[in-house]
This record gives C-alpha cells, structure tokens and sequence, in this order.
C-alpha cells in the first residue's frame, strides 16, 4: 500500500464540512473520471490481458461510485456541475512520460494509484469527521474502496514491471504529489 508523503491538513474537513454541497458535486465529476479512466486503460492495453479485466472492474465499480453519489445530490437538491478540470490531477499527469513507451504505461499506473490513496486518505478524514448516517457510512464504504483501488493499481505496475523499476518511479512521483498538496490551496473538493 501507499503511504503519501504529507498528510491533508484538517483544515480541509472544515472547509468540506462548510461546503457539503460543492464537495459532492466535485465527488461525482472525481467518480465519473475515475470511471472513464478505468475504460481508457482497457482502451489503449486491449492486447495487455492482465490489465484489460481488472480496469473493466475498476471502471464499473468507480461508475457504481458516481451513481451513489449522484443519487446523494439529487436528494439534496443539487444537479451535476459542468466538467472542470482538476488541478491535482492535471499536475500530477505532467509527470507522465510520453509514449510510446512502457514507462508510460508504469507513470499512468503508479499517478492512478496515488490519485486513488489521497481519495482513500481524504474519505476516511471525512468519514471520521461526519455525524452517524448514510453519508458517513457511505464515506466509510468508499475509504475501503479506495483502498482497494490504489493497491490494485500498484500490484498491477509490479505484476508488468521490474519491482526496483516501480519504487524508484513511484518515490519520485510521491514527492512530486507531496509538493503539488502543499501548493494547491485548501477547497470542498476531493483534491
């Protein structure tokens, strides 16, 4: 598993606290991604069957995600909000080296995997912060998924990749996220 260079600052549970409404709204565009993620890696490796039937389970379940949210805003009120980029993420990919090449392949697996363990690390903050009900369950729930999630992402880089390969790369890429934390400012939203 991931252990993530710098800790969020509490500070952003107060600030999601604050905004319930605007980090949901971010949670489900973060879901829906995260889903069309899993289908492009099935997209651009079909010939990579050790990696084409786990991003298919991957991606549904990530869809399964964003219709769990989608339903908590529509309880809410609340509608979907138009596509944004994110920034996180955005800085992130910029350390993804260019194909072809099968370091490619390792930088999109290993930012996949830290991608998902700051989501594991913020949902368990939130989790921990929310009073007892189904929004608190389902951020209990979704921890352990993302759990899931990043380790699926790192075995899959240690099944295709030469381990020494993958710790190098997945260290330089966890300072990098670390900086990139530091340096975005603090919003109601998953990154």
């Amino acid at each position: 598993m991931l252990e993530l260079r710098v800790a969020t600052d509490s500070a952003w549970v107060e600030g999601v606290k604050a905004d319930l409404d605007a980090f949901l709204i971010d949670h489900a565009a973060c879901e829906r991604k995260a889903s069309a993620t899993g289908m492009a890696f099935v997209a651009r490796y079909a010939d990579r069957p050790t990696l084409v039937e786990p991003m298919i389970a991957f991606a549904r379940e990530e869809l399964e995600h964003f219709h769990r949210v989608y339903r908590v805003l529509a309880a809410r009120g609340l509608t979907l909000g138009p596509d944004r980029k994110d920034a996180y993420v955005v800085r992130l990919r910029q350390f993804i080296r260019p194909r072809p090449s099968d370091e490619h392949l390792l930088d999109r697996l290993l930012v996949a995997a830290v991608v998902e363990a700051r989501g594991c690390e913020r949902f368990g903050l939130l989790a921990r912060a929310l009073p007892e009900g189904d929004l608190k369950t389902m951020y209990v729930e979704l921890e352990r998924s993302e759990a899931r999630h990043h380790g699926l992402f790192l075995r899959l880089a240690r099944e295709l990749f030469d381990d020494a390969m993958v710790r190098a790369r997945l260290a330089i890429l966890l300072d990098a996220e670390a900086a990139i934390v530091a340096d975005l400012p603090l919003r109601a939203a998953v990154h």
